[in-house]
């Protein structure tokens, strides 16, 4: 009785410690949503992932190459989470490899910035600042904003008034403010942590931007007739 004991313990104990060299192999990925980088860089795994392994392979796997930009890729690559996958065990075959979040990473390609020129830069601001004036115009002149100030400052005085200063100077002033706060910036100073719509706006516009180029870029994801 007691020589089986001893042997089912021997079992045991060596059941746990390959169990526990197993979990010191399992590695969990987490990948990035969007990286950027530049023509001719190489992409190693700490680059588009978040990696939690254990502290043997940890150094291993965060220099893990990928992807090598080539001055051949447009300006989005999407990686997807099974080329990640494979890479992984390849190199370490007992690696138990876990997936946590999105399943493609676009790696947003950047060319060398152009410096703009000054005369190019006053002719888009007046530009855009022609454009958003005369829009404000048209839409006081549609409203008919004018009548309706004299219209108010006649009710409130008995008296009629061509120009009611009185209500169109601070009516300026307060529309200028309300874009102000409407878009929450003082130039590229912010005044509080609250996004403007047109921050939300333009932050669905590029998730919505982003599943397109996800689902269509990535070969892996999408298989036509012609393929098979």
């Amino acid at each position: 009785m007691k020589l089986i004991v001893v042997i089912h313990t021997t079992k045991y104990k060596e059941n746990i410690f390959l169990g526990s060299e197993r979990m010191d192999q399992t590695v969990y990925i987490r990948l990035r949503h969007r990286i950027q980088v530049r023509k001719n860089d190489s992409i190693i795994l700490k680059d588009i992932a978040q990696i939690i392994a254990n502290e043997e392979v940890y150094g291993q796997l965060e220099k893990l190459h990928v992807y090598q930009v080539s001055e051949n890729d447009n300006n989005i690559v999407v990686i997807d989470v099974m080329k990640v996958i494979q890479l992984i065990t390849n190199s370490f075959p007992r690696a138990d490899v876990q997936t946590i979040g999105p399943s493609q990473v676009i790696v947003g390609v950047i060319s060398k910035k152009k410096k703009i020129s000054f005369p190019v830069f006053l002719s888009v601001w007046l530009l855009l600042f022609i454009g958003a004036a005369l829009t404000i115009m048209n839409f006081h002149e549609d409203v008919s904003m004018r009548i309706v100030h004299q219209r108010i400052y006649t009710i409130l005085t008995g008296e009629v008034d061509e120009k009611p200063l009185v209500f169109q100077i601070p009516y300026s002033i307060g529309l200028g403010m309300g874009m102000i706060l409407f878009f929450n910036h003082i130039f590229k100073k912010r005044l509080n942590e609250e996004p403007s719509p047109l921050e939300v706006e333009m932050f669905n516009y590029q998730m919505d931007l982003d599943h397109y180029v996800a689902m269509n870029e990535n070969k892996e994801s999408m298989k036509q007739i012609d393929d098979i």
